[in-house]
């Protein structure tokens, strides 16, 4: 299946002491025509000072829905096991209908041990919450067709991470969108991966979208040719340069046509 090609830009809400720098940040990405904007599910910040300002995800993510028009929008990734996974059903439903239909469901397992620490969650192992999140996605998928209002669509579900046993296989029953990590031999690789999941799961591998950080202008094309097409660029806090969401832009738009 050939995809236009995707830029999304990750507002990482860390470092940012008022929350009218994230605000702005978003307008500008919407103004600079990136078609996804997301935020992730963290409690502290991923890097620098470790106790510096933060923000929670999905209350933003509501304040997007309302405060943006065109792009589609999103936690890259929420943490599937934080909550009860009826209500993260439901929020995002809330959300998605907040924004009029352009919330992606970004979910993955979580790996920061001090966010479950600090906030009273267990954070057993890797295998544990994989499994964990294996439970919950069929649960998620099942309340979302008994909310009433339903979503506004199918909402698109965003699985990150690139264990090839468990999260890969979860992502061919259940994900339309794969965000991947590492560097274009290791996507390769993973991405076959994936395919021989799919069609383990009896499902099409073109259906799933390759997603992945920007690697640059120099290498983006040797990413398409091994099947990406949705780029993400990261952003910190406090200012927001987008800079390089503008190099990515321009060559999406060339690549496109």
């Amino acid at each position: 299946m050939d995809r236009p090609l995707r830029i999304g830009v990750q507002i990482q809400p860390q470092h940012s002491p008022d929350y009218a720098l994230i605000r702005d940040a978003v307008l500008r990405a919407e103004d600079a025509e990136v078609d996804v904007v997301f935020n992730w599910d963290h409690f502290y910040p991923l890097y620098g000072e470790p106790d510096g300002p933060h923000f929670e995800c999905w209350t933003m993510l509501a304040a997007w829905a309302e405060q943006t028009e065109r792009v589609e929008f999103g936690a890259l990734v929420t943490c599937g096991v934080y909550r009860n996974p009826d209500l993260l059903a439901d929020m995002a439903r809330t959300v998605d209908h907040i924004s009029g239909g352009r919330l992606i469901f970004g979910i993955g397992s979580g790996w920061f041990q001090r966010d479950f620490d600090e906030y009273g969650y267990e954070f057993g192992t890797k295998v544990s919450r994989l499994n964990l999140l294996g439970e919950y996605l069929p649960r998620i998928e099942a309340r979302f067709k008994k909310l009433n209002p339903p979503p506004t669509r199918h909402l698109p579900m965003l699985i990150g991470g690139g264990g090839v046993k468990k999260t890969l296989r979860l992502v061919a029953r259940h994900a339309d969108i794969w965000h991947s990590f590492g560097d274009i031999d290791t996507f390769t690789y993973k991405s076959g991966v994936l395919n021989d999941h799919c069609t383990a799961e009896g499902r099409d591998p073109s259906l799933i979208e390759r997603s992945i950080e920007f690697p640059g202008v120099s290498e983006a094309d040797d990413f398409v040719k091994a099947g990406a097409s949705f780029f993400t660029v990261p952003l910190n806090g406090p200012d927001y340069d987008m800079a390089p969401v503008l190099e990515a832009i321009k060559w999406r738009d060339t690549r496109n046509g």
